[in-house]
């Protein structure tokens, strides 16, 4: 089975609504998806071009490379076809699996099962042909199948992602409330900043959105801060094809910015907890950190965006002092942000209303299971409309 060179389908899986993002990400590599849908994209390709995608992708969280699909309408049915496949030509039998699992079957009543079953069928397959049994347990940083069930069709994968992609690995510290890295990239893609001009992030928190804002504008890729990946653990791997790809990662990555990246925040801890993130993502020399109320932030004359993501008011208590503070953030980008785009992150439409800007556009996102909208405001100079006469 040379899945390095063989090509078959090809499931890059995201969270909720970044598919669009993923999509964008996916197409500027050189791939043409087959299918897109709202938490992945579908397409064909090696276990080589996966290799590929795990070390480009911001906005992803698996890369699933397809073995096999089946029809299978119960556990003895699932054995049966997983025993039939070569697993000592994929997994040394002296090496460690996991398998993960999403199932819709009316058989199973918890994923856990469907997973036994899976490592079950591989286990027997390779001791009846190589005699030893491999480890297998919960750990994702070895070899990773993955197990597609809905209903009576079945799909298993190749994870050569192992670990999730949504995470940068360059957040060691994770702060409060921190956004996804994923979701971060996504949204800051989504407000179309050209790379180019003014990134300024009030109320920074652990510094995600402004940290991505330099990764993006410095084209340095995720895979630059990790060294591990499912595909690494898949019999027949070259780490060669690794390292020459991580080499064009390096050679495209540009070292400097000709504008200014703004972080604040009104916690010195904060501020101190993404300074060291950034520095760990390399970027800390591009981004103007300084601790100080939102409102007081530095804005420089040349445009760009600014972009906020602040407390949602999820527990109680808490309802009425942020709508002070939504209420300020939008009096700070009347007044101080002229000619601007404005971002709002948010997953409370109550506090979005008292920011007191109509909103151009609002992008679905989804943080963790909560609903949210980015909001984007257009901060013109002056009345957009005309004077009356």
């Amino acid at each position: 089975m040379q899945v390095f060179h063989t090509e078959n389908k090809i499931i890059i899986t995201c969270n909720k609504r970044l598919s669009p993002y993923l999509q964008q990400e996916v197409e500027e590599l050189g791939f043409k998806p087959v299918r897109v849908f709202q938490t992945g994209i579908e397409l064909l390709g090696t276990v080589t071009d996966c290799i590929a995608l795990n070390l480009n992708l911001r906005c992803a969280s698996q890369v699933l490379y397809l073995i096999k699909s089946f029809n299978a309408d119960d556990p003895k049915q699932l054995y049966d076809e997983l025993v039939q496949i070569e697993w000592e030509n994929l997994i040394d039998f002296s090496g460690y699996f996991s398998v993960t699992s999403t199932v819709n079957n009316e058989h199973i009543l918890t994923p856990l099962f469907a997973n036994v079953k899976v490592k079950d069928a591989i286990v027997d397959r390779i001791k009846s042909v190589k005699g030893i049994r491999p480890n297998s347990g919960a750990e994702a940083n070895k070899t990773v199948v993955h197990l597609y069930w809905q209903d009576n069709e079945a799909d298993i994968f190749l994870d050569t992602s192992g670990e999730t992609l949504a995470k940068h690995s360059y957040r060691k510290i994770p702060g409060k409330a921190p956004m996804l890295e994923a979701l971060a990239a996504s949204t800051i893609m989504a407000t179309r900043w050209d790379r180019k001009s003014t990134f300024i992030n009030p109320m920074c928190g652990s510094g995600t959105l402004a940290i991505e804002a330099a990764l993006l504008a410095t084209d340095k890729c995720p895979g630059l801060f990790r060294m591990n990946y499912g595909f690494m653990h898949i019999m027949g791997y070259d780490e060669t094809v690794f390292f020459t790809e991580r080499r064009k990662l390096k050679d495209k990555a540009k070292k400097e910015t000709g504008f200014k990246i703004i972080a604040t925040d009104i916690s010195e801890d904060a501020v101190d907890i993404a300074q060291k993130n950034a520095k760990t993502a390399g970027v800390e020399h591009l981004i103007d950190f300084s601790v100080c109320d939102f409102a007081d932030t530095p804005v420089p004359e040349e445009p760009g965006i600014v972009m906020f993501n602040p407390e949602y008011g999820e527990r109680l208590g808490v309802h009425n002092k942020l709508e002070a503070t939504y209420k300020r953030v939008g009096d700070f980008m009347k007044t101080n942000c002229l000619g601007y785009r404005g971002y709002v992150f948010t997953g409370n439409p109550d506090l979005a209303k008292v920011i007191g800007l109509r909103a151009a556009r609002k992008i679905e996102f989804y943080n963790g299971k909560l609903d949210c909208r980015l909001l984007e405001y257009e901060l013109y100079e002056g009345s957009k409309r005309e004077p009356k006469v």
